[in-house]
């Protein structure tokens, strides 16, 4: 059985310890040989596999997930287990019940269908991974400034700190790249955009919560429709202006799928007609094709990705001098 190894999966082995690489190697070989080897993940058409890091000097235990086709396995995501009791795929249970409340509710919903569910996994990581891809070929400073994927533990913790299912989709993302950090002040999405990372996605999220309940505390004696939404339950903050700017950005809504923006400049909130998956298929897209790109252009200052968008008026000898369109 041919084992194929995602390079954004090296990449992130190479982060996670020195003996981590030849780890993944390894866990390649016994592929081969068994391709029935790992166990159904919460994630459709994805099977994952648990690597003890015990058995390597430098090596932290590892959670593999693969896609397993007729004539071939495909490694395509790999985090790192916090501990060993939480090392469990995303989606399953940590006991023998699925739950209760809102978060049962919602797993059973990602559950709902696994045809449907199986395409949605395999659109967000084929259009990341024609995004880093690309990335890694022309603007490796932007491509460093990623994390790596989020593991088992860190998501429920959110999750449940959100106190809303995580959609399926992010969740996908999340385990691909947790975060960017930015490039000389830069992110690497449309409009030098960055995807947060989890602590500012929870850290966002309180804050508007606190101030829905500081509105819903002043308009507690106007009827419900006189009311100005300030945030909801299920709006899960994404993307942000900037790797240190969380004053705007962009929000998935776990309860439509759909993205709306928010600013802390007053402006209402309001929806983008965007999911998650056209969002980056889209960024993708530009990214491959730049002269056919509309919403923003791509080009390169040295080795970061930087939008044409998110320029700011250029100073002679500064940084904004040494755009260049990114090339086709």
């Amino acid at each position: 059985m041919k084992v194929d190894i995602q390079p954004d999966v090296h990449d992130i082995a190479a982060r996670l310890g020195a003996d981590a690489p030849y780890a993944l190697k390894a866990l390649a070989g016994r592929l081969a040989d068994d391709p029935g080897l790992g166990r159904p993940s919460g994630l459709p058409g994805i099977l994952t596999v648990t690597v003890d890091g015990d058995m390597f000097d430098d090596c932290p235990d590892l959670n593999v997930g693969y896609i397993r086709e007729p004539d071939r396995i495909e490694i395509r995501f790999l985090t790192a287990v916090s501990a060993r009791p939480s090392a469990q795929a995303p989606g399953e249970s940590s006991g023998g019940e699925e739950g209760s409340g809102e978060d049962a509710r919602g797993e059973r919903a990602r559950r709902a269908d696994p045809a449907a569910d199986a395409v949605t996994v395999r659109q967000v990581a084929d259009a990341w991974q024609r995004f880093t891809g690309r990335l890694r070929r022309d603007a490796p400073d932007s491509y460093a400034a990623l994390r790596p994927g989020a593991s088992a533990t860190a998501l429920a913790a959110l999750e449940a700190g959100l106190g809303v299912a995580i959609p399926l989709e992010l969740r996908v993302l999340w385990q691909l790249t947790a975060g960017d950090d930015g490039s000389g002040g830069w992110g690497c999405l449309p409009g030098n955009r960055v995807l947060m990372p989890l602590d500012a996605v929870a850290a966002v999220h309180r804050r508007w919560m606190a101030a829905r309940a500081r509105e819903d505390a002043r308009g507690a004696g106007r009827p419900g429709d006189e009311r100005t939404p300030v945030w909801q339950a299920t709006w899960i903050p994404v993307i942000a202006r900037g790797p240190a700017d969380t004053t705007s950005g962009l929000y998935l809504d776990a309860a439509t799928g759909y993205l709306g923006r928010w600013s802390r400049y007053g402006e209402s909130p309001d929806e983008e007609l965007d999911t998650l998956v056209t969002y980056l298929e889209e960024a993708a897209d530009m990214l491959a094709s730049p002269a056919l790109a509309t919403r923003d252009t791509p080009g390169l200052i040295g080795g970061t990705l930087v939008w044409r968008s998110g320029l700011g008026p250029a100073a002679e000898g500064g940084r904004e001098d040494r755009w260049r369109p990114l090339a086709g």
